[in-house]
């Protein structure tokens, strides 16, 4: 399944030295020998990269645009190859995995024309006959590290404004879903970009991460994974002081108001919550439900999960795929089970599911009668369980949904215009939805505050994290 890639180093592809096998979560076989990297293969992967950067940069903004688009053109060509290969190694989907190589493609095509968008200013200066000129310049060399749960969209969204801003990028994917960012790096492979302009790693932290974090070639490094991973990457950074960009985990938490279109709300908020079995960090945890509409929400939710069907996402009658691992598996059961025995009821779902004899399988699950103070409420889930709770008045449901070191996203569903910008303004969160949870968009900026990470990718904010801003006094 690999075989045709495997590391990219120095604008070619090179057969690694050593191999792991990747794990299927739907059959729990091997899917193939997947690179791990050695020391010495990263450390080509960096002097490629530092090689790349005077050619990357003298480019100009307009050369990278185009070659930017020929990418995203290889995308829509491969687009049928790229889904197939993240439901693969993900067990999500099709259709989810298709229109996450979509937007991975618009990331690109955003990025083109960012490129051409790297404006200066000029300023007054105080010096008679002077001015000041403000330009902005590719950071250097970039190292991009991204998790399994989106495998073809969190590259993108790392690679594409990099590029854009004239920084070539070491990138490491999640060693379980390598296969995705293989096809992506070859499509960039074939745009013509400068040999060292991309480059691919694969592998343990000690043969990947260590080396790249160590390298004060490296200016930059973004991030996303836990917040666990992005506070020891904080204290890495510090040693060689690059600039960091970081997204991080989530804990979003759902105001039901008492004044919600209840049909409307269910019917996005059930295929949201279990949408990549709830391994999404923008995924909706914490459903606080006003006392007037919570028993109707709860039936209403649980009649909606009752009909997810569970299967491989290669199938498409299926409407919820496996977890990642078997980690995953048992961490979920125990968060459950936990909150069970704390008091919480059990609404739909709180099991391996029993038809799968193999894959990680687990229930859509409802829980009601959450408090706070549990685990499955106080903490990212990660997976396919909603959480519960009923609220009484607007502030009690503000103070409990901020209560959390993480700010990623936040929801509300009203039909009150006033109420509606009382949630913008009260829910502390870098994005929030009203109504709606489409919240990934190229044109738009992702990220978090607080525990959730810092930068924002996506948007015309999302290149800024890759130039650095040069001041010039010039007087004649």
């Amino acid at each position: 399944m690999y075989q045709p890639f495997g590391l990219f180093l120095d604008g070619a592809w090179h057969r690694p030295v050593a191999t792991v096998p990747v794990i299927s979560p739907v059959t729990e076989k091997s899917l193939g020998e997947a690179p791990a990297a050695t020391l010495a293969e990263t450390q080509a992967a960096l002097d490629a990269a530092a090689r790349a950067l005077p050619a990357l940069r003298a480019m100009g903004g307009f050369a990278r645009a185009e070659a930017l688009h020929r990418a995203a053109d290889e995308m829509l060509r491969r687009a049928e190859e790229g889904a197939r290969m993240i439901t693969t190694e993900t067990g999500k989907p099709l259709a989810q995995a298709g229109r996450e190589w979509a937007l991975a493609c618009d990331q690109f095509r955003w990025y083109a024309e960012e490129a051409r968008r790297i404006y200066g200013r000029i300023v007054e200066s105080r010096v008679p006959g002077g001015r000041f000129e403000v330009t902005r310049e590719p950071v250097g060399v970039v190292g991009a590290f991204t998790a399994w749960n989106f495998p073809a969209a969190l590259p993108a969204r790392k690679l594409a404004p990099a590029l854009a801003a004239g920084c070539p990028v070491v990138l490491r994917p999640s060693s379980q879903t390598p296969g995705v960012a293989m096809v992506m790096v070859d499509c960039l492979r074939a745009a013509g970009l400068p040999d060292g302009a991309v480059n691919l790693v694969i592998g343990s932290t000690a043969t990947t991460y260590d080396p790249i974090m160590a390298d004060t070639r490296v200016r930059k490094v973004s991030l996303t994974g836990s917040t666990r991973v992005g506070q020891q990457m904080i204290r890495d950074a510090a040693a060689t002081v690059k600039k960091v960009s970081m997204e991080l985990g989530g804990n979003a938490p759902v105001i039901i108001q008492d004044d919600a279109d209840l049909d409307a709300a269910l019917d996005l908020c059930v295929p949201t919550k279990f949408a990549n079995c709830g391994q999404v960090c923008v995924t909706p945890d914490r459903f606080f439900v006003h006392d007037s509409l919570h028993d109707a929400f709860v039936e209403g939710f649980v009649a909606r999960a009752a009909k997810i069907r569970l299967g491989d996402g290669l199938d498409p009658e299926t409407g919820m795929g496996p977890l990642i691992n078997a980690r995953r598996l048992t961490e979920i059961d125990a968060v459950v089970q936990e909150a069970v025995a704390a008091g919480a009821t059990l609404a739909h779902g709180g099991r391996r599911a029993p038809e799968h004899n193999s894959g990680f399988f687990y229930q859509p699950t409802v829980l009601t009668g959450v408090t706070d103070d549990m685990r499955v409420f106080a903490e990212e889930n990660f997976g396919p369980v909603a959480a519960i709770t009923r609220f009484t008045t607007e502030d009690e449901a503000l103070n409990r949904a901020n209560a959390s070191d993480m700010g990623l996203s936040a929801y509300a569903f009203t039909r009150s215009p006033d109420r509606a910008r009382r949630m913008v303004t009260g829910l502390k969160a870098g994005m929030v939805g009203i109504n709606s949870f489409a919240l990934a968009a190229s044109e738009a900026p992702f990220g978090g505050t607080n525990h959730s990470g810092m930068g924002r990718e996506g948007g015309s904010e999302g290149i800024g994290d890759y130039l650095d801003t040069k001041l010039a006094q010039i007087v004649f």
